[in-house]
């Protein structure tokens, strides 16, 4: 049980470390290459560009679970408590929405491309994994906020 808190706790912070470590290695490769060695490579910026895009879909998620995307606070505070839960139950609600409507259209596009075989020019690799950041950042998401929502209903 242990494990799975521990995933449940840092999944989005393991990610993001990971895809912002690859995006900033692939990047400082290529400098050095360029400067030092008067050569580059083909595929690093392509590399770097991917990760950005995984690390914007999970950095939703990480939002979504430190509840730090942004508000308008001004009616919100002039709310009282119990309007403020309401609130805070609707948004959740209304994102989740969207965020389920993402993960949707998202696996859609995915299969036109899987269907297609489109692979990126210089990694080669199927561009289904880099289209796949949106159905699995959003479902992320949607997670992070039946979090949220359990614990406004249940607080």
């Amino acid at each position: 049980m242990s494990v799975l808190k521990t995933i449940n706790e840092s999944i989005e912070e393991w990610l993001l470390t990971l895809f912002l470590s690859i995006a900033v290695a692939s990047i400082s490769v290529q400098i050095f290459m360029r400067f030092f060695l008067n050569s580059s490579l083909s595929w690093s910026e392509e590399l770097a560009r991917y990760c950005f895009i995984w690390l914007i879909y999970i950095a939703i998620a990480y939002g979504a679970k430190k509840a730090r995307h942004i508000t308008f606070d001004t009616l919100y505070d002039s709310l009282p408590d119990k309007g403020k839960k309401i609130m805070d139950v609707v948004a959740q609600i209304l994102f989740g929405l969207f965020a389920c409507l993402m993960v949707y259209y998202g696996l859609s596009v995915m299969q036109t491309i899987l269907s297609y075989g489109q692979t990126s020019p210089a990694l080669g690799i199927n561009m289904a994994l880099v289209y796949s950041a949106v159905p699995v950042g959003m479902f992320l998401t949607v997670i992070r906020l039946i979090q949220n929502l359990y614990n406004s209903i249940k607080y």
